[in-house]
């Protein structure tokens, strides 16, 4: 049974209001609905229904209609007759927007990496959640895959949705519901906040037509830092594998392993699945899931096709980036500016976009953008691989630093993304300042924590071992807690360490072929070439991080009882 009421007012047009009666039954199966004709009153509503109306849309003319006491949301005869779900989308949820009582909440927490922000969100939701009194269903969208995962059932009983993501989600499951979008920060650091938020600022969210991409308006809102890290999180798992399959076939046969010499055998055949199998579909999967976060599906064909267009034309994940952002927002405005009958909107998402879109973006590569930006990544690429002394110093300190600076916010991820795209490349010694640099943080302060009790309280000290381990495993988030408390002091010393890190990583030509894993990659034979001074790069940063923690962090104050 919905709680969806309509009422629809014909005006002299009872065939156009028997029409639109049939396409709202169709779109919201059991919502009450009452129509007026010039026949008289069908399916009136009874006293019961009025008084407890929860949604309430009013169709064509809306005059007598002040029977109901909640908000409502009118449109006309021809909007309910050529799009019902959209309208149906409209009607408000009352109870929701009052913020009275206990809510039934869900919820979708995401982040690039899939590792630490994603976790830490779902948590911070669910404890504001609990403090307020509200339920809540959390589903995370993390490296494994979506855990927790949201039923029809879960959706359709929430009063509200909270998005707390970093990158884009796929919100066609919530289509009527009040929904808001925020950063998985906005819920680490203060949850009941972002539920208060949500109650009085939640829309609902519109259904999307057969061939309408969902709320472009929303999505242009997202901002191109949030495109770029929807792509990074997609195109992650193939630089894993493949950094871990080029590293074992080196193991296995050597640096020449890849050869004719070595063909058929069993390192050669790693870094064939490694380097021209996951590596190959590095740039193709970075730009086609920017264009998908830009412009939903029918910019996933477009930006993909660019993203091969731009690795064979030597643009590497710089064209990638570009290709990504040429298709998106091109389909995006194609989808915009096309308007078919409603016998041809179909056409749209499976013909006309992704034709039209390959084509503006593999001519854009081709002919105008594609060759200046392969000359500048070769430019960049030559630069990077001819660095030394106070230029590698300061390059690695610069990348190790950012690290430290936000601790997996927009500086950390972008200072992550250039890395990471560089190993498509095979440009690895940056890669391994960004990790040194990543993990000194958490270690630093767990290192900090035992050296210099006096400057920790228990609890702090016990949460220092948990960083720690999160520090070993390359999970920078693991120091928010103790920077949060105390940033002027904290952050200072954490950045100094990283950035000694970075430096001295790449200054001693250390290399790293995989973009996560912490300690857990390093044993593994030629993930990361001069191991030795990899060892003392971490070691440094996390001596300095401790010791400019126990200079620079005040012992806490007692607290009255």
């Amino acid at each position: 049974m919905s709680d969806l009421i309509i009422v629809i007012r014909a005006a002299g047009r009872d065939t156009h209001a028997h029409l639109a009666a049939a396409a709202l039954r169709r779109a919201a199966p059991g919502a009450a609905i009452e129509l007026h004709t010039s026949q008289g009153v069908q399916d009136t509503l009874s006293a019961a229904q009025v008084s407890s109306a929860v949604r309430v849309l009013l169709v064509g003319p809306v005059e007598g209609e002040a029977r109901f006491a909640g908000p409502t949301a009118s449109t006309t005869l021809e909007a309910a007759l050529t799009d019902p779900q959209g309208v149906v989308a409209m009607a408000p949820a009352a109870s929701a927007a009052t913020g009275d009582g206990a809510l039934r909440l869900v919820g979708i927490t995401s982040c690039p990496t899939g590792i630490a922000h994603t976790f830490m969100a779902e948590e911070g939701l669910r404890a504001a959640a609990a403090a307020l009194g509200h339920a809540i269903k959390v589903e995370t969208q993390g490296s494994v895959g979506a855990q927790n995962a949201l039923t029809a059932e879960d959706i359709a009983a929430a009063d509200l949705v909270i998005i707390a993501a970093d990158t884009q989600v796929n919100l066609d499951r919530f289509a009527g519901k009040r929904l808001l979008k925020a950063s998985t920060k906005a819920a680490i650091h203060d949850g009941q906040a972002l539920i208060r938020q949500a109650q009085a600022e939640a829309t609902v969210h519109a259904a999307a037509g057969p061939a309408r991409t969902a709320e472009p308006a929303q999505q242009e809102r997202a901002g191109p830092y949030k495109h770029l890290m929807t792509g990074v999180s997609f195109m992650l798992p193939f630089v894993v594998a493949g950094g871990l399959l080029i590293a074992l076939a080196f193991a296995l046969g050597g640096i020449y392993v890849y050869e004719d010499a070595h063909k058929g055998t069993l390192g050669w055949t790693l870094f064939q699945i490694g380097a021209k199998a996951s590596f190959t579909l590095i740039v193709p999967v970075l730009s086609g899931y920017i264009a998908y976060s830009i412009a939903d599906r029918p910019g996933l064909a477009p930006g993909m096709a660019g993203g091969v267009v731009a690795a064979s034309i030597g643009a590497g994940f710089l064209g990638g980036i570009v290709s990504g952002f040429v298709a998106g927002y091109a389909v995006l405005w194609l989808n915009r500016r096309i308007r078919l009958g409603r016998n041809f909107e179909g056409l749209k998402p499976i013909l006309l976009l992704p034709l039209l879109g390959t084509l503006v973006v593999g001519l854009a590569m081709y002919y105008v953008l594609g060759q200046p930006v392969a000359a500048a990544l070769a430019a960049l690429t030559e630069w990077l691989k001819s660095l030394q002394g106070s230029s590698a110093l300061a390059l690695g300190a610069l990348l190790g630093g950012m690290m430290a600076v936000d601790m997996g916010g927009p500086v950390n991820k972008a200072a992550y993304a250039f890395s990471t795209g560089l190993l498509a490349s095979q440009v690895n010694a940056p890669m391994a300042a960004v990790m040194a640099g990543g993990m000194t943080p958490p270690l630093g302060i767990a290192l900090a924590a035992w050296l210099f009790k006096s400057r920790f309280t228990p609890e702090e000290r016990e949460g220092a071992k948990a960083a720690g381990v999160l520090g070993l495993s390359f999970i920078t988030e693991g120091a928010i807690p103790f920077a949060a408390k105390d940033p002027l002091r904290v952050i200072p010393a954490l950045v100094a360490g990283s950035a000694l890190a970075g430096a001295i990583a790449l200054v001693a030509g250390c290399e790293l072929r995989v973009p996560h894993g912490g300690v857990f990659v390093l044993p593994i034979p030629n993930a990361v070439t001069n191991l030795p001074m990899y060892g003392v790069a971490l070691v440094a940063g996390t001596v300095a991080t401790a010791v400019l923690l126990g200079l620079l962090k005040r012992a806490p104050t007692a607290q009255p009882a």
